[in-house]
């Protein structure tokens, strides 16, 4: 069996320049697993199945709701040279900060090495280090060509002022700044300042991971579902329950999540089961209207005994007519109603005095 080596030179300078981005931020103290992003820049142009490969993600509709592409989306579909693609990856927390679980998995290829594999093929997502540590690798000069190779990507699954979020390794790209990616993905500064460790731009280092957290739609998805915590963020869509139902998280429908059943083949069941809520009139993502009142057949979770659990969730648009809030005509228009029974009461009572 052959061997790749990494070139001393590059490894003596490796060793002394700046820790990345990525190894001071994605802190994760809780012992827990999640759903995270990263972003990846594809170094030429390929096809999406390709980058399926690379990054080990089993379900391509899964590739394809994190970047919202069509679920028609075909697997011959390119990918450009420097676009970037978000890869969804499995979050597991430990020693104080977040690794992708036990993928990708990367085969050394002949001429490879730890630093090449980092930062060419996974284009600086992670540091050799890190490979290297996870592996346990004694020599990091020496790599035997078709060694499997466990690459920790870095996520996180902590909490972000109180909120649980969808945290999203951002590829630095050369001269942008901390606000300018906080504009971008709807965060702000301050916040992205504190999650990674720095204290202004010019520790913000290209072609490094940034962790950027990425609001989740509220759903009404139980805490003992097997997708707990299901957290779907703006703009992608996710299929769940087996592959049986597709949710879609969309800013602009009020952060609320929508979800409906897939029309998919589920995944290991023999077949998606029932999906109505209480009463049997509704189905996961239907609505009924009743006044200004509009009542939607939520996704609640799903077991291991082939159950996917459902909830009414009801919305109004009705007018505040009391309190802080309320519409001033409306408010204006109840007092005058008042005065007039007021004015009608005060002329029975005298009639009756008037009569006795």
């Amino acid at each position: 069996m052959g061997f790749a080596i990494i070139p001393m030179c590059l490894l003596f300078y490796s060793s002394f320049t700046t820790i990345s981005v990525a190894q001071q931020a994605f802190r994760c103290t809780e012992r827990t697993t999640c759903r995270s992003l990263v972003g990846y820049k594809s170094p030429n142009t390929t096809s999406i199945s390709s980058i399926q490969k690379l990054f080990g993600v089993k379900n391509l509709h899964t590739l394809l709701g994190a970047n919202n592409l069509p679920p028609s989306t075909l697997p011959n579909h390119m990918i450009q040279e420097q676009q970037v693609i978000k890869i969804p990856i499995p979050c597991i927390c430990f020693n104080g900060t977040g690794a992708s679980n036990r993928m990708p998995i990367y085969t050394v290829q002949p001429d490879d090495g730890l630093y090449y594999i980092a930062n060419n093929v996974f284009m600086g997502l992670l540091t050799y280090q890190r490979i290297q540590q996870v592996n346990r690798i004694g020599n990091a000069d020496v790599i035997e060509v078709g060694q499997e190779l466990w690459i920790p990507l870095s996520c996180s699954c902590e909490e972000v002022d109180g909120e649980r979020v969808v945290h999203y390794a951002h590829l630095v790209e050369e001269g942008s700044t901390v606000e300018e990616i906080a504009e971008k993905f709807g965060t702000t500064s301050d916040t992205l300042y504190r999650l990674n460790g720095i204290a202004n731009d010019s520790q913000l280092i290209a072609a490094t991971a940034f962790d950027v957290p990425l609001k989740a739609c509220n759903s009404s998805v139980r805490s003992d579902s097997v997708d707990s915590p299901f957290l779907v963020p703006n703009n992608t869509y996710f299929f769940t329950a087996n592959n049986c139902v597709k949710c879609n998280c969309d800013a602009a429908n009020n952060w609320t999540l929508q979800c409906e059943p897939s029309g998919n083949k589920p995944s290991s069941w023999s077949t998606c089961p029932a999906m109505q809520c209480e009463g049997g009139l509704l189905t996961i993502g239907n609505t009924r209207t009743s006044g200004c009142n509009t009542t939607t057949c939520a996704y609640a979770g799903f077991s291991t005994d082939q159950n996917i659990s459902t909830t009414l969730a009801t919305q109004s648009t009705c007018p505040v007519t009391t309190g802080p809030g309320a519409s001033p005509g409306n408010f204006a228009s109840r007092i005058g109603l008042s005065r007039n029974y007021l004015f009608i009461y005060i002329h029975m009572i005298l009639l009756l005095v008037y009569l006795l």
